[in-house]
């Protein structure tokens, strides 16, 4: 199997821009232009999932992902996309993703019913059907079912057995210094192989305290550059800097929280005038124009932000 890139970096997890109207269609065009953005703020890794609605693509709009980001693999850019959530979803996708010869897929986190022994079963046959290997994302500690430690026993094998070669954390903890379900999985699984899942508000602690090679990001897509700088401090151990920088997204991120971090990200990426996003596909709403009149000065403060930062490396 191709041999896949260390998880060492920031991958950026993009939303999907439309062209407005009936059809939604997706609008390639402007989804690279999105890309354009990122890879030019020095973030090279791509997961496609919940900020672009994966869970809501129809399988002709899967196709069409899978094919745009087979011609988008290129100048060391690393896409990921995801499939799921359900079973019968992921065994739909395989075909697909067996035609395009993906190395890497994200699973998305299953809510329907669920057990760690079948979730074993069915995610060995979807990684055998696909031809592919995993990455796991973890969102809730049921994700993997009821029995917390049988579930976390069933990803150690999977890593044990190269089925699964990523995990996704993104558990959301009130303290992220306090993650019991976190020590379980590390003393599973090889650190290295675990990349925290919750953008940049909990990424230095996740870095700092239990050694984890990477971050996703989505308010980096806005900001690549100070989203780069955040690990490039942390990887340097100057963990104090890292939080410096870290706090510049708070703004954008507290919104994210309060109002949905996919939807606010939808409309962060127009109003900041990176894309031409579109209409949010059903079954989320859009948000009211009230509310993206509080997104803009958000926005547009981080990427004040990120310019001063470049132009201080520039000097």
């Amino acid at each position: 199997m191709t041999q896949l890139p260390s998880l060492e970096g920031v991958f950026a997890v993009p939303p999907l821009a439309r062209f407005p109207g009936k059809t939604r269609s997706i609008d390639w065009e402007q989804n690279s232009r999105i890309v354009d953005h990122i890879a030019q703020g020095g973030v090279s890794r791509f997961i496609y999932g919940g900020n672009a609605f994966l869970y809501h693509l129809t399988l002709a709009e899967y196709e069409q992902l899978l094919e745009w980001q087979a011609g988008m693999q290129r100048d060391g850019l690393w896409f990921i996309v995801s499939a799921g959530p359900s079973y019968g979803r992921l065994i739909d996708q395989a075909p697909l993703l067996r035609q395009f010869d993906v190395p890497c897929v994200m699973t998305l986190p299953c809510g329907d019913p669920r057990d760690a022994a079948g979730l074993d079963r069915g995610l060995r046959e979807f990684a055998e059907a696909a031809d592919t290997r995993l990455m796991l994302y973890l969102k809730e500690e049921t994700n993997m079912g009821a029995d917390l430690m049988a579930g976390l026993d069933t990803v150690a094998r999977l890593v044990e057995e190269e089925i699964c070669v990523a995990i996704k954390y993104a558990v959301v903890r009130k303290n992220p210094e306090e993650d019991l379900y976190l020590d379980e999985l590390i003393k599973r699984v090889d650190r290295r192989k675990v990349i925290s899942g919750i953008g940049e508000r909990p990424a230095v602690i996740h870095l700092r305290q239990w050694g984890l090679p990477g971050f996703t990001t989505g308010s980096g897509c806005l900001a690549p550059a100070l989203s780069a700088a955040v690990f490039n401090a942390c990887r340097a151990g100057n963990y104090a800097e890292a939080e410096r920088i870290q706090a510049r997204f708070l703004g954008v991120e507290d919104l994210r929280d309060e109002w949905g971090p996919a939807r606010v990200l939808h409309h962060a990426v127009e109003l900041g005038g990176i894309a031409d996003m579109g209409p949010i596909p059903p079954f989320v709403s859009e948000l009211s124009l009230e509310q993206k009149n509080r997104i803009k000065p958000a926005v547009q403060e981080l990427l004040t932000e990120q310019q001063e930062l470049v132009s201080t490396q520039l000097t």
